[in-house]
């Protein structure tokens, strides 16, 4: 069953470029999906599309049944629930403890106490981050740091999770480190997860789906795939 289908997108700046060209793409629930490409490929426009940051020129995005395009900004909240987002910077409150941080993505919904107890603790034990719940943010390392910022992502327990190049910050190690943590979440939780990144290396060795754009085109969408050269 599909969880997002884009259909004959295409995304024109007002300063007259396009990034994306007429683009048709489903993606299954439960999928890892890598999005590759190398500088103004469209990577980061269409992540914003999915989560609606960017409305699409033309064309129809549907994501968990919701018809992106056409949400009124006052209803966007809806598809947000649905889903969590991890960005490259790790967009933490540095007042706030861990275990405040993650919370804060509950308290913000109005959930109940009690419950946000449950989800906090559990998010955080998937990524491994339980024995941290009362340090700040500046105690932590960048890996430890992204990692907070994936239990924040994943706390409502979304259906989809988006990760903009999440490891960029990070060395090859600790890199790694956060893929463990997202292929354990897609596994454990079954969270489809769609991650744009110039990572040859991640990519190579995770060996999953890979949408590969080029000039904002799509080139390839290969089943464990690898970084193909010639294609980005």
């Amino acid at each position: 069953m599909d969880l997002i289908r884009v259909r004959n997108v295409e995304k024109k700046y007002k300063n007259g470029v396009t990034a994306i060209y007429d683009l048709n793409l489903a993606i299954e629930k439960g999928s890892f999906v890598f999005v590759i490409g190398g500088s103004g490929s469209g990577k980061s426009t269409l992540i914003k599309m999915l989560y609606r940051e960017e409305k699409p020129t033309k064309g129809q995005i549907i994501v968990g049944g919701l018809d992106v395009a056409k949400l009124k900004n006052k209803k966007v909240y809806k598809l947000r629930r649905k889903l969590g987002i991890v960005f490259q910077d790790y967009r933490l409150l540095p007042k706030l403890t861990v275990y405040e941080n993650v919370a804060f993505a509950l308290e913000v919904i109005g959930a109940k106490k009690d419950e946000i107890r449950v989800k906090v603790l559990k998010a955080l034990e998937d990524v491994d981050l339980k024995n941290k719940v009362h340090n700040y943010p500046d105690q932590l390392s960048g890996g430890e740091q992204q990692r907070v910022a994936i239990a924040r992502a994943i706390v409502n327990d979304p259906k989809l999770l988006l990760c903009d190049e999440p490891t960029g910050n990070l060395d090859p190690e600790k890199s790694m480190e956060i893929m463990k943590v997202l292929n354990d979440i897609n596994k454990s939780r079954g969270t489809t997860i769609i991650m744009a990144t110039h990572d040859k290396e991640i990519v190579n060795k995770m060996k999953k789906q890979v949408v590969t754009l080029k000039d904002g085109r799509l080139v390839n969408f290969k089943q464990k795939g690898t970084y193909d050269d010639e294609d980005v």
